[in-house]
C-alpha cells in the first residue's frame, strides 16, 4: 500500500520542515522533502512525504487542496511511474499488432 503523498503548486520559499510541521497532524512521517532544481537551486515548487501508514496518507489527502504557506496547494497519493488508463494500455498492444 502507498504511504507516499505528493504536494505539489507550493510557494518557491516552501521547504522540507515546512512540510513536516503541517501534515505532522496526520500521523507519523518518516520522510518530507522539496524537489529543487540542480541548476538553478531554487524549488520546483512540489514535494513529497512519507508516512508511517496508509491510513496517515489518506487522512492527509482528504483534503485535496490544503493551504500551505498561504498558497493553496495540491495533494494526492503519489504513484511509482506514471498512471497509465486502460485505453492507453489497448491502443499500445493493438499498435504492436499492426506493426509486426
Amino acid at each position: 500500500m502507498n504511504t507516499k503523498i505528493f504536494v505539489g503548486n507550493l510557494t518557491w520559499r516552501t521547504e522540507a520542515d515546512r512540510l513536516r510541521s503541517f501534515f505532522r497532524q496526520f500521523g507519523e512521517i518518516l520522510d518530507a522533502y522539496v524537489v529543487y532544481d540542480k541548476d538553478l537551486k531554487r524549488s520546483k515548487c512540489y514535494g513529497f512525504v512519507k508516512f508511517k501508514d496508509v491510513e496517515s496518507a489518506a487522512k492527509a489527502c482528504e483534503d485535496p487542496s490544503p493551504i500551505i504557506d498561504g498558497r493553496k496547494a495540491n495533494c494526492n497519493l503519489a504513484y511509482i511511474g506514471r498512471r497509465r488508463t486502460i485505453t492507453k494500455l489497448i491502443r499500445r498492444r493493438d499498435h504492436r499488432n499492426y506493426s509486426q
